[in-house]
């Protein structure tokens, strides 16, 4: 990707979304610099966690990124992540915060949808029992295509006149329309790729249109439910009904609340928690090193772990952001000065830089991504000093620990 990839968390009133939000941002432990620049007052810095590149090679002792944290071998990568407001039926038509909405939503990558499927709040937030939160899915994807439908059906007719006058292609045409929504010719690609016997787009009527648009929303804004709420006794009804109706989308269950719940808890010293797992420990289980309990918060704990953390496994809120991360196809790759030692050049620490690059990309390309295009790079080496072409692709596990032998400048 051209710049770090932007994670948009979206969500009606009382749907958790600033739990989640909150409970993504929150740091547990002491970080490094700051990795991005500027942050604008929705931006926040989410931590996406990985099994570093460090517990491969044995040195999780020495491994201090300088962005993040690496704790026994789990790495936490900073991800940017936007908080999109004013998100109500009708924010196509500017009702709520509509047009601030639709604005902001246009710069991420990929959405977290949080979705409340207790059903005890309405389309709108407030409180109530037995909504169906499948409509909340719906109106999500109804309001972002109607947005985009509008502002291609106000100009329809000039950019079909412009289109033939021109023989230009579709992609050509429909890229000159869609480009303020940050999308490239090869998400337009696949986009067309995917709807059967589609006419040349001279030809196209309402029907063909909006085929198109949710065919590109499926490239541009790929989409994570995070069903929240989910140990509420009418969750379960609903995530079913959700998981029939959305076999294709990535799904998984949260309890944002408990989330944040248990860190609080953790900071103050009351319990042992390691995140993303169902593993907490209290008073009885470490007496030396945490402080007791209440009756009232020991029983708290029992029913998270009951109703939580045992059922599901954990919070799920650490897998929302991982599983956005998988749906763009982005995986870490480290870059190291030294190959043989993995350090960055001083010092002994390893594994200092990683950055989250679309998997398939060639490494000539993550070479001029990360050192800006402005060197001339001699020579690309992986692990045991094995050079790889710059043709050659980063995967899981395979060319993602890369050197960069940099040429020299010439003096001529």
């Amino acid at each position: 990707m051209p710049r770090d990839p932007l994670i948009g968390i979206v969500g009606k009133p009382s749907s958790g979304k600033s739990t989640t939000l909150n409970s993504l941002t929150d740091a547990a432990a002491a970080v490094g610099a700051f990795p991005f620049t500027t942050i604008e007052p929705n931006k926040a810095t989410g931590y996406l966690q990985v099994d570093c590149a460090c517990s491969r090679v044995g040195k999780e002792d020495l491994c201090k990124p300088n962005y993040g944290w690496c704790s026994n071998g789990k790495r936490h990568i900073p991800v940017m992540l936007l908080d999109v407001a004013g998100l109500v039926p009708g924010a196509h038509s500017g009702r709520g915060l509509g047009n601030k909405f639709l604005d902001d939503l246009r710069h991420a990558d990929a959405l977290i949808h949080v979705v409340d499927v207790s059903g005890t709040t309405d389309a709108e937030g407030k409180n109530t029992r037995g909504y169906d939160p499948l409509n909340d899915i719906v109106w999500l994807q109804d309001e972002i295509r109607l947005w985009i439908e509008g502002n291609l059906k106000k100009r329809w007719g000039s950019i079909v006149r412009r289109h033939t006058a021109t023989k230009s292609s579709a992609v050509d045409t429909l890229q000159a329309q869609f480009g303020g929504y940050g999308s490239q010719a090869t998400m337009i690609q696949k986009a067309l790729a995917r709807i059967e016997d589609l006419p040349p787009l001279e030809e196209w009527d309402d029907e063909w249109i909006t085929k198109v648009v949710k065919s590109f929303m499926m490239e541009k804004f790929p989409t994570v439910l995070a069903l929240n709420k989910m140990d509420h006794p009418d969750a379960d009804k609903n995530v079913s009904k959700i998981m029939m109706k959305y076999p294709d989308t990535k799904a998984v269950l949260t309890s944002a609340i408990t989330e944040v719940f248990l860190r609080k808890l953790k900071k103050q010293g009351f319990i042992h928690y390691e995140e993303g797992t169902e593993f907490v420990d209290t008073f009885e289980d470490d007496p030396e090193n945490l402080k007791e309990l209440d009756e009232k918060l020991l029983n708290r704990i029992e029913n998270i772990r009951d109703l939580v953390l045992y059922r599901f496994g954990s919070t799920g809120v650490l897998q929302v952001l991982q599983a956005a991360t998988d749906v763009l196809g982005l995986i870490p790759v480290y870059t190291v000065k030294n190959i043989q030692t993995f350090t960055g050049g001083n010092g002994t620490n390893v594994f200092r830089d990683c950055f989250l690059v679309k998997k398939g990309t060639p490494v000539g390309k993550v070479s001029r991504y990360i050192m800006g295009g402005e060197v001339t790079i001699a020579a690309i080496e992986t692990v045991g000093g094995i050079r790889v072409s710059e043709e050659a692709v980063v995967e899981p596990g395979k060319n993602d620990i890369l050197s960069f032998k940099i040429a020299p400048r010439s003096t001529a």
